[in-house]
């Protein structure tokens, strides 16, 4: 078959429509007809029933939004549980006012319900934007003027320069006269710079309205999905003899909404998915949720306060009835039943009884805690933004909080999960070095046995021709485009150009060949233009590109010479090519290839062949074949490259240096110091990883280092055997280190000898699929005891999904360790996304890594500051919110609980209504969210400076059940102080000179004042970080009670005089006895916590003067010592400390 017909393959109009409508059918594919125009008079137009373009970000609408938020607001647990207390307060004769739960109610919800209502209007308005902006449309043969909600797939829309992309579009021309685009795609990806698109050859010419109106074509292309860097489609383009030539599509063919034209005049494009059915739509409808710890331990919490309710009311109605068993108790003189009560069924009358004992002690559980919490993260993640410690001057931006609900699991991390290029390194790639046929040449000299020559041209004697032709494959084998000041497509060679690649590696590559006098000066019209170090322009026609992904871990480019001959340049890892070339060609090129891993490059080979002219008629077929299909095309054309890269030479190897990120080595230092496991987890080869892993000290010099790898078990015939065997033996050496240390023990067992583990991708996936015989069913089991003995763990050569799997293998962990990914490019989302804290880099690998995360920061170095210092503070804030909103609440509870002791358990209130709606909502609730956003009980400066503080809080140390239970009986210790106080107070018949009497309601309130000053006080006392916001809500939130107090007893508003809180207050303030009872129960109550300050502070001056004088001893036993700097590991550092 000649070149020309496996290029167009016409085929009959009658057998594609054919084919056309069984593929519809699929559910794989769909068929879009270009313009909504039937591809020939005679033919049937049908109908299409796509989405229309409109985008909805929007939860709700303004007819669902009241029962759709009210249902998801009422699925919460305390909401529920506070609802159904409403209504039985509704229904049966309770001892409270339905208000005192239904205001604090109302007041959460419609809190919450406006939050999420503006946040929705936001996104109405947001959606309103897109949707009615203008756009331009092709119909019949003119400029319509359209909303952009309107387009339809199949439409053919015209964009300007820098104008948005409406929908996903297939490019049909450009004002480009090679039917190329230029497009930024940073609003998707990040990725700022210019990506090159193409049009396929036959529609370039359609330039004009009325030249594309004349196109008659369908695109059968895959149905709506995800992923952003694949796309696969065809386009059959109809001629007057109704035969049909069919082009492939690809990603390079697709215009992406949301992405932007650049450099470009304007494009014409069909649209194939509209609206919800775009990339762009689909990669934003929401990750999974995540839960922090805190909120377990919330939940864990309020179980056992709801037995604690529960034991209470069943307590109260059962003594209810014993005393009751006395006929004078249950029915006395000046309270007869009515006939109604007495012929009501004692069970049911002992249920409504315990409902009521139930509603009576309901606040015990603080539904106002929710609300608190959410303003506390909310409000709290802005200082992580506001942090000018995170700002970075070189792209101009600061840390991001995409979701503030995980804050305070920033102090509880136990591992890090780290990507090394672009993340503990640069990814600023420089060319160094590369080796031709085994002679080295570098930047400054070229070297062999003892021969050095100069930078410049290379002319190693009669090695000329090859160095030219490394020099040729490296400015021929890339996806580099080439930007100038003139017109995109008026290229010179004497105009100023800067190169453009998502790839640092291949920009470094030619520009290292420039350097060495080979200038690649860009592609026009499908030829690609180098000029030599003879100043002469070649021209190489680009045949095909195959491209590189992450699992062939290699490129090739197939090209022809202006004389005719066609070669495939392939370059990519050492592990992809060696396998591919002649075993005596390797072993020159390999020893310069470890050389340079050694020192820390990154290195890639270099290969190529000459295809003859019958091959490639062979190759060319195959490749228009898998790359015409629309069902399995990825998997068919790996298995076409597979087969195309075979047979290859040799040439060489470059490498190029990727510089370690400033501080990256103390901020691991740090990690290391505060108890974390820190884990590389990379796709470099090991030679090169290991020697950053030295860099950045996450390998000390006296590390011992453990080796799984493909290198260290092929010297066995059965690899599994001797993984077997190497894993055993590593087990019995740390077991007799570390014989029993845990998870969370190991972190402050470390001994003087270290271990770190190197295991590459091949070994992994021999231990997570291992057979399931008996020799080999454990061989995970064993790897995760190594894992948690060594300090450092180098995961190499691994492919996205492993990094995700690492990640999940010790979530699973015995103890549940709290796990923490960072990366910054695409291929990092999946462990961000896998682990409990995801953080992005903003680096030069696009963005996708800081859109998937939770948080983004510019740098490594700030991960530091993050974790030690925010993480830290973060975490002990809310820790103390969540244990003071129940300690208070029991507090409020309790005395209550004991009055119904005093009542005959008769549902008497002790405390008026007002003072128990307000309790959560007015008296007590601003102090403790003021701490909770502000307190910092250690200086951050100290934090950061003393990585060893974060051990203190982790495991979720606060929130355990020691200090639960502390905060418990000091909650309960404080009510009976209240209660008992102020019944002995009330044992003197009068408290005042008139020789009146005191009430109920009195002795309610002077429980009620005690209990105010005493919880508020009791964090006044906590606070150690006081800031003028402190003292206003503090000092303010009592005099507000005072205030409120007057109010409602009828001194300030007299209009209230008829309530039976009528100057109680006023009068209970007139009795200098009250005045004292109060000044002294607040002192009671205090005295423990005020006592735990004095030794705790006496213990800290003394255990200060120790540490002073240790160190002090130390230093002067260490002068003499001669021991070299370099032998000292961290562990010495960590006894000096």
């Amino acid at each position: 078959m000649k070149e020309k017909e496996l290029k167009q393959m016409t085929i009959p109009a009658q057998r594609l429509m054919a084919r056309c409508a069984g593929e519809e059918k699929r559910v794989g594919t769909r068929t879009v007809f270009v313009g909504n125009h039937p591809v020939s008079e005679t033919e049937a137009y049908p109908a299409q029933r796509f989405c229309d373009n409109r985008i909805v970000s929007s939860k709700y609408t303004l007819w669902n939004f009241l029962p759709k938020n009210l249902f998801e607001q009422f699925r919460r647990i305390a909401n529920f549980y506070f609802l159904i207390i409403f209504l039985v307060q509704v229904t049966v004769d309770t001892p409270t006012s339905p208000v005192t739960s239904g205001l604090p109610l109302f007041f959460v919800i419609t809190v919450t319900a406006i939050k999420q209502g503006y946040e929705d209007w936001l996104r109405h308005r947001a959606d309103n934007e897109v949707n009615k902006s203008t756009v331009y449309i092709i119909e019949n043969a003119k400029r319509v003027r359209k909303e952009s909600e309107k387009i339809k797939v199949g439409d053919v829309v015209e964009v300007q320069a820098d104008e948005t992309f409406p929908c996903d579009l297939i490019l049909l021309s450009s004002g480009t006269s090679d039917g190329t685009c230029y497009v930024t795609t940073a609003s998707l990806d990040g990725e700022s710079n210019c990506k090159t698109h193409y049009a396929v050859h036959d529609t370039i010419a359609l330039c004009t309205a009325e030249s594309i109106d004349t196109l008659r074509a369908t695109i059968e292309c895959e149905q709506p999905q995800p992923d952003l860097y694949k796309f696969v489609g065809r386009i059959n383009i109809y001629s007057n003899s109704l035969e049909a030539v069919a082009r492939s599509l690809g990603p390079e063919n697709l215009l992406l909404k949301g992405a932007t034209l650049k450099n470009t005049k304007k494009i014409y494009g069909v649209a194939v998915y509209t609206g919800m059915e775009t990339k762009m739509a689909l990669n934003y409808q929401g990750k999974s949720q995540k839960r922090s710890a805190v909120e377990k331990s919330i939940n864990a919490f309020l179980i056992v306060y709801l037995f604690i309710l529960l034991t209470k009311a069943a307590v109260c109605t059962t003594l209810k009835y014993v005393w009751q068993s006395n006929p004078y108790n249950d029915e006395p003189w000046y309270n007869q039943k009515t006939q109604k009560e007495r012929e009501t069924l004692k069970v049911l009358k002992m249920f409504t009884d315990f409902l009521s004992f139930m509603v009576l002690f309901n606040f015990i559980i603080p539904v106002s805690m929710y609300v608190t919490v959410e303003m506390q993260k909310f409000l709290g993640s802005f200082f992580i933004s506001w942090d000018k410690d995170f700002y970075d001057e070189e792209i101009n931006e600061g840390a991001l909080v995409n979701t503030s609900d995980l804050n305070e699991e920033l102090g509880q991390v136990d591992y890090v999960f780290t990507d090394k290029t672009g993340t503990l390194t640069e990814n600023s790639m420089e060319f160094i070095e590369c080796s031709i046929d085994g002679c080295k040449y570098n930047g400054v000299t070229e070297e062999v046995d003892g021969l050095s020559q100069t930078d410049g041209p290379l002319t190693h004697f009669d090695k000329a021709d090859r160095e030219e032709l490394f020099l040729r494959a490296l400015c021929l084998c890339h996806t580099v485009e080439m930007k100038t000041n003139d017109t995109v497509d008026g290229a010179t060679e004497s105009a100023e150009f800067t190169y453009v690649s998502s790839s640092p590696d291949e920009i470094a590559l030619v520009k290292g060949a420039k350097k060495f006098g080979f200038t690649f000066l860009g592609t026009r019209n499908g030829h690609m233009r180098v000029e030599n170090q003879r100043k002469e322009i070649e021209e190489y026609e680009l045949l095909h590109t195959l491209h590189f992904d992450s699992v062939r871990r290699r490129m090739s480019v197939i090209v022809k010479t202006q004389i005719g001959e066609i070669y495939l340049f392939c370059k990519g890892a050492d592990s992809a090519v060696f396998p591919r070339v002649p075993v005596d060609e390797i072993e020159p090129t390999k020893r310069h290839v470890e050389h340079s891993a050694m020192d820390g490059y990154r290195t890639l080979c270099v290969a190529f062949k000459k295809i003859t002219p019958d091959d490639y008629e062979k190759i060319n077929r195959q490749l228009v074949e898998v790359k015409l299909a629309l069902q399995d095309r990825e998997e068919k054309m790996e298995k076409v490259f597979d087969d195309i890269e075979t047979n290859m030479n040799l040439i060489g190897a470059t490498a190029v240096e990727d510089k370690l990120q400033d501080q990256a080595a103390e901020t691991i230092d740090a990690l290391h110091a505060a108890g974390l496991k820190v884990w590389v987890l990379t796709g470099d080869k090991m030679e090169t990883a290991k020697s950053t892993c030295y860099a950045c000290r996450l390998f000390q010099t006296g590390t011992e280092l453990l080796e799984l790898t493909t290198k260290s078990i092929e010297e066995c015939e059965r690899k599994e055997d001797r993984l077997h065997e190497l894993l055993i033996e590593y087990r019995k050496k740390l077991l007799r280190e570390f014989p029993k240390s845990t998870i969370r023990s190991h972190k402050k067992a470390w001994t003087d000898q270290e271990y770190g583990l190197i295991i590459d991708g091949s070994t992994l996936s021999l231990i997570l699929n291992s057979s399931q015989d008996s020799s080999s069913n454990n061989y995970k089991s064993i790897f995760l005891q190594i894992c948690m003995k060594c300090t450092a763990v180098l995961c190499c050569r691994m492919a996205p999904l492993q990094k995700a799997q690492i990640v999940r293998m010790v979530k699973n962990l015995k103890g549940s360790p709290i796990t923490l990914s960072i990366g910054d490019g695409a291929n990092d989302v999946s462990m961000i996304l896998e682990s409990h804290v995801g953080i992005g880099i903003k680096g030069k690998e696009g963005r996708q890594a800081a859109r998937n995360s939770d948080y983004s920061v510019p740098k490594f170095k700030h991960l530091k500051k993050l974790l030690l210092a925010h993480g830290h503070l973060y975490y002990v804030r809310i820790a103390h919110l969540v244990q003071y909103f129940f300690y208070k609440n029991l507090c409020f509870i309790l005395p209550q609980f004991l009055y119904q002791f005093f009542c005959g358990f008769s549902q008497q209130p002790l405390y008026d209504a007002a003072y128990l709606t307000m309790y959560n909502i007015c008296f007590t609730s601003l102090p403790i969210l003021a701490y909770s956003l502000l307190e910092q009980h250690i200086n951050i400066d100290t934090l950061t400076s003393e990585p060893r503080l974060y051990m203190n809080i982790s495991g979720n140390a606060m929130l355990q059940l020691g200090p639960f239970l502390y905060w418990t009986f000091l909650a309960a210790f404080e009510g009976t102080v209240f209660f008992f106080g102020t019944y002995f107070l009330f044992q003197t018949s009068s408290l005042e000179d008139n020789g009146k009497v005191y009430g109920n309601w009195t002795f309610g309130t002077i429980v009620f004042t005690v209990l105010v000053f005493t919880v508020t006080l009791k964090l006044a006392l906590d606070t150690r970080f006081w800031t003028w916001i402190n003292h206003f809500v503090i000092w303010g939130s009592l005099a507000f009670y005072v205030f409120f107090s007057f109010f409602w007893g009828g001194i300030i508003w007299p209009f209230l005089k008829q309530q039976r809180m009528y100057f109680v207050f006023a009068q209970m303030l007139s009795s200098v006895s009250t005045w004292l009872a109060i000044v002294f129960l607040i002192f009671i109550s205090l005295f423990p916590e005020i006592l735990l300050i004095v030794l705790k502070n006496v213990r800290r001056r003394s255990a200060r003067r120790n540490l002073s004088c240790r160190r002090a001893s130390d230093s002067l036993s260490a002068r003499p010592s001669v021991r070299p700097l370099l032998l000292r590991t961290f562990s010495d550092e960590s006894n000096m400390l």
